[in-house]
């Protein structure tokens, strides 16, 4: 591995160390999780000395890098950000690096009618408003949902890497439905992201289903290093095919959806379909549509349909149009109350 490699896993290695507000890092502990990192990536031993990591710790604090990272000592032993919030990978653009990027975006651009780049064809336009934020010095155009208060995100990393070296994970959790947190281990197959949420996608056994668990509700995870990974035949397009959301009920197999959606909803779903089996049936002179779905049932789906409110009407199955019905009469009973809970 070159030697500049070693050196930014090292200058990761000690920021996010140091995002860790509630640990102590002495010099010697950044040293042994810079070990721990360089023997993660390359598998194999190569001791990091006392004087490399406090050189990295000079380049950090300095402006060669554009880092100008406010690492300081305290105790005398100590070491963390003067500012919680700074983190190297949260750091402006210099003049240099915006014209690089400007011209790299040109150049991709000039590719965007090929196959291979229609991935990345909105993540150019999300480059092209940083650089044009900060070429400007104003608020960038393209404004994109975020949750800045959603907890577990800082757990992706971990996941990420256990996910590509097949690593069992000691996951402790909590479900909205439970009382007591659990800890269990878990084999991880697959990250998957649904309504500005993260989940996670594993087995706990080999004979167990594929499940989900909610990256928010995560308490803590550690490597299980002894147990065996399970090899498991997972197609994650083929599992989600039938699905809204990320719920997959086993037992169900996809059926025929039929919805009728009202004039003012029509032009949405036709635009944007609620899922890539929506098929419309008939366009009716009101301007109302009748749609089919093929899909598994899941309160996603029901969380859905919900949300267009009289929008909306479930014709099939029989099953899936009493659960819409009751959650509505249950609603339509609250708004009947003549005494609403009052006000805290």
């Amino acid at each position: 591995m070159a030697q500049n490699k070693n050196a930014l896993i090292r200058y990761k290695t000690i920021d996010k160390c140091l995002q860790n507000q509630y640990r102590q890092w002495t010099l010697e502990d950044l040293i042994e999780a810079c070990n721990e990192a360089l023997y993660e990536y390359e598998g194999k031993q190569n001791p990091v000395s006392k004087r490399t990591v406090q050189l990295d710790i000079q380049m950090m604090r300095s402006e060669k890098l554009g880092y100008n990272a406010p690492i300081e000592v305290y105790d005398k032993k100590f070491y963390r950000y003067a500012n919680e919030e700074y983190t190297i990978t949260d750091i402006p653009l210099t003049e240099t690096d915006i014209n690089v990027l400007t011209e790299t975006v040109s150049m991709l651009k000039q590719f965007k009618d090929f196959s291979l780049f229609a991935d990345v064809s909105d993540i150019l336009q999300r480059l092209e408003d940083k650089i044009y934020a900060e070429k400007s010095d104003s608020k960038p155009i393209i404004h994109l949902e975020k949750n800045e208060k959603l907890k577990g995100l800082h757990f992706l990393d971990t996941i990420y890497q256990a996910i590509v070296k097949k690593g069992v994970l000691v996951i402790t959790y909590k479900s909205f439905k439970s009382r007591e947190e659990r800890t269990f281990r878990f084999y991880p197959l697959v990250l998957k992201e649904y309504n500005n949420r993260w989940f996670l996608i594993g087995k706990r056994t080999m004979k167990q289903p594929v499940v989900n668990l909610a990256l928010d509700r995560i308490i803590a995870i550690d490597y299980d290093f002894q147990a065996e990974f399970i090899q498991v035949d997972f197609d994650a397009e083929a599992f989600y095919r039938n699905v809204i959301g990320v719920t997959v009920n086993t037992g169900l197999q996809p059926k025929a959806i039929r919805l009728w959606i009202d004039a003012y909803n029509a032009p949405y779903v036709l635009t944007k379909p609620l899922h890539h089996t929506q098929r419309v049936l008939q366009q009716n002179e009101d301007g109302s549509i009748i749609v089919n779905l093929f899909l598994i049932e899941n309160y996603e789906l029901e969380r859905v349909l919900l949300g267009f409110g009289d929008g909306v009407e479930v014709l099939k199955p029989e099953r899936l149009r009493k659960i819409i019905r009751q959650k509505l009469e249950s609603a339509l009973k609250r708004y009947e109350d003549e005494n609403p809970l009052p006000e805290k």
